[in-house]
């Protein structure tokens, strides 16, 4: 496949990076400080794979970027409040994200708190607004696909049975569980989101669930493969966190060469998925692609 995913992601990222800078709110405001600890997280250095996964799912029906850039910015505010979340003392505990130090060694555990919970809030408010006045069934599926990516259904509940499992023994089963909820969820939901808002057919949504179901999975075990064996500098994080904390991954439970052959045999799987859609899809084929080739 001739794509160069290179200036595709990174044309995506622009694109979304201006938009989130025009619809987060400003420091001028009240709260300023909330709403530069908002910013300072949001508009941080990152790859913004969810909402590049939300356009490329609307571009593969014949959609353009603009029709859905609510909703990708929507998902962008969704994964930094978890990653801000993550990051607080009382979870994670961690010092740096995307390269610089994280939310509350820089506004205070407070602040970092309700900035995440702003971002959740602002999350729906975006995709409320529906500013090309798309069909309001739409509107609303795509409301409950997120919600239910983002709960107990899916990366909050991720998040709670990855951190019941820290210390113990896990199972294959629970592990999956882990991964397909906590990391999965948004991925797949943000894939779901975008052929939705774009009008995907029945069979259409349900070929991309597959797909985003199974980048979700391929995405996480690569993260696990790079806590291991991955470089500081561009993950922007500690190498050795998972092992440290004595969290349940891939790597552990099947060591590497196994985890890599896992990662290869899920993105074979989304590619699989999307057979019967034409070379509008060829971004969802590389972004599947890329997952693995991430210096794994």
């Amino acid at each position: 496949m001739d794509f160069d995913l290179k200036a595709y992601l990174n044309v995506r990222r622009l694109m979304v990076e201006n938009a989130l800078n025009t619809l987060l709110p400003v420091e001028s405001e009240r709260p300023q400080k909330l709403n530069e600890a908002i910013r300072y997280s949001v508009l941080a250095p990152g790859k913004r794979l969810r909402p590049t996964l939300v356009i490329a799912a609307a571009e593969a029906l014949g959609e353009d970027a603009d029709l859905v850039m609510h909703v990708a910015c929507a998902l962008e505010c969704i994964h930094v409040f978890s990653l801000i979340h993550d990051d607080l003392p009382c979870m994670d505990n961690d010092d740096y994200r995307r390269g610089r130090l994280t939310s509350h060694k820089v506004y205070g555990e407070a602040m970092a708190l309700l900035a995440g919970d702003a971002l959740l809030a602002l999350a729906f408010e975006l995709v409320a607004a529906n500013p090309r006045s798309l069909p309001l069934d739409r509107v609303v599926q795509t409301m409950h696909i997120i919600a239910r990516a983002s709960g107990t259904r899916g990366m909050v509940g991720g998040q709670v049975v990855d951190m019941e499992s820290q210390g113990v023994e896990v199972s294959q089963e629970t592990l999956f569980y882990i991964h397909e909820h906590k990391t999965g969820a948004l991925i797949s939901g943000s894939v779901a989101a975008g052929a939705v808002m774009a009008g995907a057919t029945q069979s259409q949504q349900e070929d991309l669930q597959v797909y985003g179901q199974q980048i979700g999975l391929a995405f996480q075990i690569a993260d696990d493969i790079l806590d291991v064996v991955g470089d500081e500098a561009r993950i922007g994080k500690p190498v050795g966190s998972d092992q440290e904390r004595d969290k349940a991954t891939y790597p552990r439970l099947f060591g590497l060469e196994k985890s890599r052959e896992m990662a290869h045999f899920h993105v074979q799987r989304a590619l699989d998925a999307l057979s019967t859609f034409g070379a509008g899809a060829d971004p969802l084929r590389a972004i599947a692609s890329y997952i693995v080739e991430r210096d794994l």
